[in-house]
């Protein structure tokens, strides 16, 4: 393939103690699906699984099917572990308990 017939793209998927970030050439009109496969990140995390992790381009949420262009950043996404807004409610909660009154200095 010719420079006008492929992209450059990245492909990023994180762990909490381990970044893996790919540069990876695909064709032009490559689906985010095919440079993910490209990539090769599936082989050294076997844990992703392309039917359940979401997956975006530059933070936004994408599907399997969209349209890469140069220089996009494919993100795969680890599932939550717990729901954001009750960690909120759990973080307000626990404040309100350890406030103290006055103006003690």
């Amino acid at each position: 393939m010719t420079a006008h017939e492929t992209l450059t793209v990245e492909v990023a998927y994180a762990l909490p103690d381990q970044q893996t970030l790919l540069r990876v050439q695909v064709r032009n009109g490559a689906t985010v699906r095919e440079a993910i496969e490209q990539s090769g990140v599936l082989v050294t995390h076997p844990e992703i699984d392309l039917a359940t992790n979401k997956v975006g381009v530059f933070g936004k949420l994408a599907k399997l099917d969209a349209t890469l262009r140069e220089g996009d950043r494919v993100e795969i996404y680890r599932p939550l572990l717990a729901d954001p807004k009750e960690v909120r409610k759990l973080r307000a909660a626990q404040g309100k308990k350890t406030k103290r009154g006055g103006g003690d200095l």
